[in-house]
């Protein structure tokens, strides 16, 4: 805490959150209660049914399981404190902040590292499938999930660092729901200039860089997916990327909104898509991916024990 007064006079932080209006704290709680509840479940669910079904003990369904791990990891950094604000005062403390935003940037940053190592796993899969099971071994899949987790720490780092050398001199007021790096920033009432040339440098690249490895992978998917003679040999391959894509498209959709513009432009109206990629993604995952999937739905009836489960076909 020494360090901290000596970089700012601001000890807390005040979050508005989505809403200041009274009447509005309730059912905002109810709302994100559920979400909560319903990403924690079924996520839960995925990883249970992926470690139990020795079936799903696969290159696809081990990256899966840790993408789910990330979301827990994810949802539990933001929601909990979104409940917290809408029953009580809505402050959070310096260091709590700055471990909140810490975070945020670390998991969000490693769900869009492992969507792209799940791209390159399709990839192998359909353009190079006698090679597969020699490629995707399962020491490189620990280092790629390794990989993404350590590097976007790194990066999260970074930011953090930096952010906690800005002095907070006068307003403590932020205007999101979360410590995001962009509200903080306009805090400030020292110079932002590094932090700023580090975001449109740096920034980019760590969050441009999977998303046009995941294009380049489809890219290459596709060609190889139009060369099969067979309608049927088409559809079966496009099927096993449906959910990666749908997953791929509602993230990187919502997150290039908020992130990829100047830090004088940010404003409430990124509130939405920021729920999208913090909260809303992290729940529709799980029903994403079980709905367009067999495997997981003959998982799941497994791991439920309920032989008359029903299920809709693909």
């Amino acid at each position: 805490m020494e360090k901290v007064n000596q970089t700012s006079s601001v000890s807390e932080f005040i979050l508005l959150g989505l809403s200041s209006r009274p009447e509005d704290q309730v059912p905002l709680f109810i709302l994100f209660l559920i979400i909560y509840v319903v990403t924690m479940t079924g996520n839960l669910l995925i990883i249970l049914v992926i470690c139990s079904d020795p079936q799903l003990q696969t290159p696809m369904y081990f990256f899966l399981s840790f993408l789910s791990f990330t979301d827990i990891c994810f949802t539990t950094t933001i929601v909990p404190t979104m409940l917290a604000n809408f029953l009580s005062e809505k402050t959070i403390s310096y260091a709590g902040c700055l471990t909140q935003m810490y975070f945020i940037y670390a998991l969000g940053n490693t769900d869009s590292f492992l969507l792209a190592v799940m791209a390159f796993d399709r990839y192998v899969a359909i353009c190079d499938p006698f090679h597969y099971v020699t490629t995707m071994s399962h020491r490189r899949c620990v280092l790629l999930v390794s990989f993404s987790c350590s590097f976007t720490h790194l990066h999260s780092l970074l930011h953090t660092l930096l952010l906690n050398h800005l002095t907070f001199c006068d307003s403590n007021v932020i205007h999101h729901f979360l410590c995001d790096l962009s509200p903080l920033m306009k805090l400030s009432c020292s110079s932002t200039f590094v932090n700023e040339i580090v975001i449109m440098t740096e920034g980019p690249v760590v969050l441009v860089t999977p998303f046009l490895f995941i294009t380049f992978s489809y890219i290459r998917i596709l060609i190889a997916v139009l060369k099969i003679p067979s309608a049927a040999g088409k559809r079966k391959a496009f099927s096993t990327c449906g959910s990666h894509l749908s997953v791929v498209t509602l993230f990187y959709g919502s997150i290039f909104y908020v992130y990829l513009q100047p830090l004088s432009t940010y404003t409430v109206k990124d509130y939405i898509a920021t729920i999208v990629y913090t909260v809303l993604s992290s729940m529709l995952n799980p029903f994403i991916y079980s709905l367009r999937n067999k495997d997981l739905k003959q998982g799941l009836r497994k791991l439920m024990g309920n032989r008359t489960f029903q299920v809709a076909p693909s």
